[in-house]
Order: structure tokens, then C-alpha cells, then sequence
């Protein structure tokens, strides 16, 4: 694949949006889009064009809170929150997509792992596009003191000896997906559905009554 190819430029072109969007209150759209070239501009040198998309919304995302504090700009006044499990794998990964999802984008979502692989759940893309969500940032990370800091929320998923605390600290006690099957993982996600529905109507955050496509039935 080449690195400009149109489905990179496209790619690229919605993180653009999502940041232009989502830092409105405190950066006009060229003052986003500077940041996000500059991102590319070190990012891009000697990676995997798949990845930089990921990466490059972590660091835009990053840079622009940064900017923000320094100068005392305004910061978008949806909720934060920073979901966590053991891996990032599965679990807080569908967590944060349910989340963006259900709200229509009312809140401002990252994951992590306590420990991350660097491996994604074979079966997490399958169960959110069931629901038609697309996972767009799957590359696992481990837990940054800057979004520990900057979330409303912390929702530590199955950590039973985290130690981590964040502004509100939530526990769920969530099945691990990890080498299970797609009927266990389906189950999962529902499980992981009714808790951020509850999350987000204690945070006052509307949902949008998106129903699930049916699972497949297996031949």
C-alpha cells in the first residue's frame, strides 16, 4: 500500500474531522489542521501506513490538550472517559466504540491496558460491526498519566488489583474475552452494551436508540 494512497488520504481526512469537531470550542479548524500536519509530519517517517492513522489521533488528540492547558484555552465540555483493561485487547476497546457509539460522540472516549499486547481480539471488530460500529483507533496502548488525568471517568474493566484512580473511579466486573470464542464474546459485548448505558445516563448523556444487527446465526 502506498502511503498517499486515497483510502490513506480518506482515513486521515476523518481523524481531521473528529478533532476539528470535537476541539471547536478552544482551536479553529486551521489551527487543528496545523497540529495534524505536524503529527504526520513525524509520524509518518519509517511506519506502517495502518497504524498512522491511530497513532496520529492519539498524538493530535494529545498535542491539542497540551496547547490547551498551556494556554489556557477552552476544552470541549463533553465527558471524558478513560477506559481500562488488562490487555487493551477487547474489552475496554468495544467499551470506548459502544460508548462514542451510544452517545452519538457526547463523550470523548480513549482506552487502555495495564498491561497491552499489541494484539487486538480477533473477535472485537466482529461484534461492534454487528452493532455498525467501526473501531477506528485498534492499536492497544498502555495507560498515559496525561488521560489518566484529563477523564471525567476512569472505568477499570475487570482489574481486580489495579491501583489506578482517576477523578470518579468505576469497577466492572466484565468476563476477559481473551482466547474465547464469538459467541462468548457477543455475550460480552452485550454485557459491556447495558454497562455503558447505565455509565452514560448517570453522566446525563443522552443515548441514541441505535438497535443491534442480529447476530448471525451460525451454519
Amino acid at each position: 500500500m502506498r502511503l498517499h494512497s486515497r483510502m490513506y488520504e480518506q482515513t486521515v481526512g476523518r481523524v481531521l474531522e473528529e478533532l476539528t469537531e470535537r476541539f471547536s470550542d478552544g482551536f479553529t479548524a486551521d489551527e487543528v489542521a496545523a497540529v495534524v500536519a505536524r503529527g504526520r509530519a513525524e509520524l509518518e517517517a519509517g511506519r506502517h501506513p495502518e497504524f498512522i492513522p491511530a497513532l496520529l489521533d492519539h498524538w493530535a488528540r494529545d498535542e491539542l490538550l497540551r496547547i490547551a492547558r498551556e494556554e489556557g484555552r477552552a476544552l470541549s465540555p463533553l465527558p471524558k472517559i478513560l477506559f481500562v483493561c488488562e490487555r487493551n485487547e477487547g474489552r475496554s476497546q468495544v467499551a470506548a466504540a459502544l460508548a462514542e457509539h451510544l452517545s452519538d460522540c457526547g463523550v470523548l472516549t480513549r482506552s487502555a491496558g495495564v498491561h497491552p499486547t499489541g494484539r487486538l481480539n480477533p473477535h472485537a471488530r466482529t461484534v461492534l460491526a454487528e452493532r455498525g460500529i467501526e473501531l477506528r483507533n485498534p492499536l492497544p496502548s498502555e495507560v498515559q498519566a496525561d488521560a489518566l488525568d484529563a477523564a471525567d471517568v476512569l472505568v477499570l474493566i475487570g482489574c481486580g488489583s489495579c491501583d489506578l484512580a482517576g477523578r470518579r473511579t468505576v469497577r466492572w466486573d466484565v468476563e476477559d474475552p481473551h482466547a474465547q470464542d464469538l459467541e462468548t464474546t457477543r455475550r460480552i459485548a452485550d454485557d459491556l452494551e447495558v454497562r455503558v448505558r447505565e455509565l452514560l445516563a448517570e453522566l446525563e448523556v443522552p443515548v441514541v436508540d441505535r438497535r443491534p444487527a442480529a447476530h448471525p446465526v451460525a451454519g
